[in-house]
């Protein structure tokens, strides 16, 4: 923690005026810290009318990442962007669906669809159960909801924001209609920038920062 003892100067005024632009969002504090987190990595206010919650989402991923949970990305690249808050903090197990991914794309899925499918095989059976977030690959997401209405183990928390066109609301809209705790973008926005900061802001508060994002 010793890290996270002082914030750049930068930072904090961020956050000032991203809560100035804000203004009374109505969010609970945790949910607040989120999107605070979002805004700040995205620089778009804007992105707050796209941010949903399931009821009690943030406290379900907090819990979970203070019980050792894993965190499970479907890219190297969210992955990357959370292994240094996740070092700073809790020290959590940050892993991407590539590592069990085919060096070749089934026919008719992806690479990270394929990966996705394996390693929940895997996962599902790890206590507290994994956060999983999806930044990227729309494909992903649908196998994650597939698997879990077949009776597959749930996980803790679903950060849905894959980005794109193709596949990508119908994906989102898929985990809206689930009974998942998750936090989701509507529409075509994510990315894995996005992802990464959503579950940063949560390693933060789980690690019982006094410096937080909304800090």
């Amino acid at each position: 923690m010793a890290g996270m003892a002082q914030d750049h100067p930068i930072f904090t005024e961020s956050i000032r005026r991203i809560r100035a632009l804000l203004g009374d969002t109505g969010l609970q504090p945790l949910e607040q810290e989120v999107l605070e987190r979002l805004v700040h990595s995205s620089g778009d206010p804007s992105i707050a009318e796209l941010l949903r919650f399931s009821e009690g989402a943030c406290e379900a991923g907090l819990s979970a990442l203070q019980a050792g949970a894993v965190i499970l990305t479907d890219t190297e690249m969210a992955a990357a962007a959370i292994r240094p808050m996740a070092q700073r903090t809790l020290g959590a197990s940050v892993r991407t669906v590539l590592e069990w991914a085919p060096s070749f794309a089934p026919s008719g899925s992806t690479r990270t669809a394929a990966g996705l499918w394996l390693a929940w095989q895997e996962l599902a059976a790890v206590q507290p159960a994994p956060l999983v977030l999806i930044g990227s690959a729309p494909t992903a997401l649908e196998v994650l909801l597939k698997q879990v209405e077949e009776g597959s183990p749930r996980p803790s928390l679903v950060i849905g924001m894959p980005v794109g066109f193709v596949g990508v609301p119908e994906s989102k809209r898929h985990l809206a209609h689930s009974d998942l705790a998750q936090i989701r973008l509507e529409g075509t926005r994510g990315g894995a920038g996005l992802v990464a900061a959503a579950v940063n802001a949560l390693l933060r508060a789980a690690a019982g920062s006094d410096q937080s994002p909304a800090s």
